[in-house]
């Protein structure tokens, strides 16, 4: 063990993290297995030994941020079991991306209501807010919603298509502020339910449905968090489905977030326990699927403003945890704890990114005008 843990402190030691020191991106050691799983397992050991509760750190958000600003995350995290990782959910995305299209709503967005609704904000709206001049989750948020619908020039009694629409935040803003007519599809049954709650009495339409499965034709399309979900080898089909429901002269609006490096593979941690069959896009990626099929009028990058978003969320989830914790448990509440705070840490170090990508057919006439 004793070569694990000089391996491990040598690491740290590049991003000046100490073992059990006082600073607040410090790791307080209380298990030495801690050591030889992090060698061997890379970023996958990382997150379950803190899911064990073999390490602990006062911001784990700046942690991470560490880690990923001193490069030590490229050196440390792949080992064999990652590598493994890795070639077992390519495979398996490529073979059966879309029988497994629904597991995702299962595993991660039918976790429980409850859950989203102490965690998110009044609209539960979960994607990255747009903080430029907001005061607060909810302000950043609706900002957001407004933003979307601002960019895609939304007018009265226009239909719009919502791909992954979640709880029906989009669908409801767009048809309470804008008059719009909105059909939103997602693979959570959960989703659903409480969406059509939510909008009830308004022009909206929750679909449980896979996008390949689309039918009809709509003003404009916006797809909001949902892109992750589709895999690397399906990028080209899922710009395809888009263009071909979307009316000449509507806009596609895809909000997703993004590598910096065009990359194949997945983080095995967050594979295994948050999002299964899920991957990050990289601009090159994107830019290769939609060419002879949309044209980029718009291409604006707000991804500082995830990491203010996941806090808001951490602090959401952590104040409310006591009226759920007997339900999740203590294991659950580590688990989430380290998915909301390092993805902090990394969008803070701007290691990933979140881009509003504004689309058309043919070409806005005249020019199509920025939205900030």
């Amino acid at each position: 063990m004793d070569w694990a843990k000089t391996a491990v402190e040598k690491l740290l030691t590049e991003a000046d993290v100490k073992i059990n020191g006082d600073r607040p991106w410090d790791i307080r050691v209380r298990n030495e297995d801690f050591y030889k799983m992090v060698v061997r397992s890379g970023g996958l050991g990382f997150g379950e030994t803190y899911m064990a509760g073999y390490w602990d750190v006062d911001r784990l958000d700046q942690l991470i941020e560490r880690l990923f600003l001193t490069k030590v995350v490229s050196k440390a995290w792949v080992t064999p079991t990652n590598l493994a990782a890795y070639l077992s959910t390519f495979f398996k995305r490529s073979r059966s991306a879309k029988s497994a299209a629904f597991e995702i709503g299962r595993r991660h967005y039918d976790l429980g209501n409850d859950l989203f609704v102490r965690m998110l904000d009044k609209r539960l709206v979960y994607t990255c807010g747009y903080w430029k001049d907001a005061k607060n989750l909810d302000e950043a948020q609706e900002a957001k919603l407004d933003l979307v619908c601002r960019k895609i020039g939304l007018k009265q009694g226009q239909e719009v298509l919502d791909i992954g629409c979640g709880w029906g935040s989009f669908a409801k803003f767009a048809a309470e502020r804008y008059g719009a007519r909105v059909t939103g599809t997602t693979v959570s049954e959960e989703q659903v339910k409480l969406g059509r709650e939510l909008c009830k009495g308004l022009p909206v339409e929750f679909r449980l449905e896979d996008y390949r499965d689309l039918k009809g034709s709509f003003d404009h399309i916006v797809s909001l968090g949902m892109f992750e979900h589709v895999g690397h080898g399906h990028y080209r089909h899922y710009m395809k489905v888009a263009h071909d429901h979307l009316k000449d002269g509507g806009i596609f609006l895809l909000h997703t977030i993004g590598y910096n490096a065009s990359d194949m593979s997945v983080d095995p941690w967050l594979e295994k326990y948050i999002f299964p069959n899920s991957s990050l896009p990289s601009a090159a990626q994107i830019g290769k699927a939609i060419e002879r099929l949309f044209i980029m009028e718009d291409w604006h990058n707000f991804g500082a403003d995830y990491s203010k978003t996941t806090m808001a969320w951490f602090e959401n989830f952590d104040r409310h945890w006591p009226e759920i914790s007997a339900k999740y448990g203590e294991t659950f509440y580590r688990m989430w704890k380290y998915y909301l705070l390092a993805c902090a840490g990394a969008f803070r170090a701007r290691e990933t990114q979140l881009w509003q990508i504004v689309l058309s057919k043919e070409g806005v006439l005249g020019g199509y005008r920025s939205v900030r």
